[in-house]
């Protein structure tokens, strides 16, 4: 694919690419799912649309075809040096007339939380489409193998964002959280995902419960983690077609939760120390099925 790259200015605004016949194809990182049209769907930033900030998750939105951008603001001291990712993430999306706004870093500053990490570049965006619990299990009707991740009522974004990272690393499908007490999509989340937000899709779903039932009916089985379960991860037989499911932070998994779970295992740890937090025993879950079934 050439590249173009166009250094002229117009005002405070910078083009990125040229307009093409064909569109780019989106990231081929994971399957996406195809969505249902003219339906009401949820969006991952709830209501609105959030600031996405850092170079990786801003150059992961800008390359995926399946987002809406309102506005792409770089800093004048960084304009230059991300020019050429730029462009290539703007033509991957399939959105070449896109441009962006040159501000000084302490403009960028303002419109931002207090001490984001932006990088000088932020990203005004929102997802177009998305998926639902159907979607994913249509998705994965066939497969062999196939991988979610279920969290019980998580309200960290750092915690959040950092298995979304987790689950692109180790081929989730789609994470999969209770639409109450959990939070919209926001730049810290998406700046702990570190650009895994564009590729595992999150589900937001009204009953964590009756998701786990259908889960199961639809073949998979929903893997609890729980630091007083008796069986640990590696002794554990897990199946190709897992879902783990993961509790908020400090409370862990709910008694429902647990109760509708096909296996509770734990994650062995050294005596002194209580438990793990979400995201690290995420990890260490993901890591396990990938050692095994990759």
């Amino acid at each position: 694919m050439a590249k173009h790259k166009n250094t002229s200015r117009k005002g405070n605004r910078r083009d990125f690419g040229a307009k093409r016949s064909e569109p780019a194809s989106p990231p081929a990182l994971s399957p996406r799912m195809a969505a249902k049209k003219g339906a009401d769907r949820p969006s991952l930033a709830g209501s609105g649309s959030p600031w996405l900030y850092g170079i990786h998750p801003v150059l992961a939105a800008l390359a995926n075809p399946n987002r809406v951008h309102q506005r792409l603001v770089v800093s004048r001291d960084n304009a230059e040096s991300l020019q050429s990712r730029l462009t290539d993430a703007v033509e991957t999306g399939g959105k070449t007339d896109m441009s962006a706004e040159i501000l000084d870093r302490a403009e960028l500053d303002a419109l931002l939380p207090p001490q984001a990490l932006h990088q000088g570049l932020a990203l005004l965006s929102r997802m177009s489409e998305t998926p639902d619990l159907e979607d994913i299990i249509a998705h994965a009707a066939g497969k062999e193998q196939a991988l979610l991740m279920v969290l019980d009522q998580a309200s960290d974004p750092h915690n959040i964002g950092a298995v979304l990272r987790s689950s692109a690393a180790f081929g989730a499908s789609a994470m999969i959280l209770p639409d109450r007490h959990t939070p919209d999509v926001t730049g810290v989340m998406a700046k702990a995902a570190s650009g895994a937000l564009e590729y595992v899709p999150m589900i937001r779903v009204g009953n964590l419960v009756h998701t786990l039932d259908r889960l199961k009916e639809a073949g998979f089985w929903c893997i609890g983690l729980d630091g007083n379960a008796t069986t640990p991860l590696p002794r554990a037989d897990l199946p190709a077609r897992t879902a783990f499911v993961l509790g908020a932070e400090g409370a862990g998994l709910r008694r429902l939760s647990k109760e509708h779970c096909d296996l509770l295992v734990k994650v062995p740890i050294g005596e002194q120390m209580e438990s793990l937090n979400l995201s690290n025993a995420a990890a260490v879950a993901l890591y396990e099925y990938a050692r095994r079934f990759s």
